[in-house]
């Protein structure tokens, strides 16, 4: 900004030493102390004048470009408020909307996002405990499943004991057959 405020008091004292060497040159017959005086005066009023003046204009810029750095800086909550009357004032009213604007759409931004965690947060709730429950069936399946194999291994074991009995009572019924075709065939 200091820049600008030298090109606003640049011309002004420019203008102000034009000034002072126009009533030199008009003054310059009757040139006494006090002529100059005035003339130095003049000078240094032009001059502080000029600087007092740039300042005034440059400094409602300062303020609007150091909001603008904190904005865009991620400062949402920045706003301006100059007194003026001017182009300057609008300039700021219209950043002011333009921060307003973007919090409110960060805000909003934010707020989907919860919402978005929220709602995928209950989906995920509802999912788990869904699988939950298939858990729990499966195991249920499983123990089912696991007793029935121990009754099917007691039915093979007890058809076996069933098997070996039926093979030693065929064994004992052919001895029986024997014996008795033998006496059937002593007595005949």
């Amino acid at each position: 900004m200091a820049k600008r405020t030298t090109e606003i008091a640049i011309p002004m004292v420019l203008v102000g030493v034009f000034a002072a060497v126009v009533f030199l040159a008009i003054g310059s017959e009757q040139s006494g102390p006090v002529f100059y005086i005035v003339i130095l005066f003049l000078a240094i009023f032009v001059f502080f004048f000029g600087l007092a003046t740039g300042q005034n204009l440059t400094s409602p810029l300062k303020k609007l470009l150091g909001k603008a750095k904190e904005l865009s800086e991620g400062n949402l909550s920045s706003r301006v408020y100059l007194e003026t009357k001017d182009e300057l004032a609008e300039l700021a009213d219209t950043f002011n909307k333009i921060a307003e604007e973007l919090e409110a759409s960060h805000e909003q931004e934010v707020n989907s996002e919860k919402s978005v965690g929220i709602k995928v947060q209950a989906k995920t709730q509802e999912l788990e405990e869904t699988i939950s429950a298939l858990e729990q069936k499966v195991k249920n399946r499983t123990i089912e499943l696991e007793r029935l194999v121990e009754e099917s291994n007691k039915l093979q074991t007890d058809v076996k004991e069933k098997e070996e009995e039926t093979t030693q009572l065929r064994k004992e019924l052919n001895d029986l057959n024997q014996k008795i075709s033998k006496r059937a065939g002593s007595k005949g």
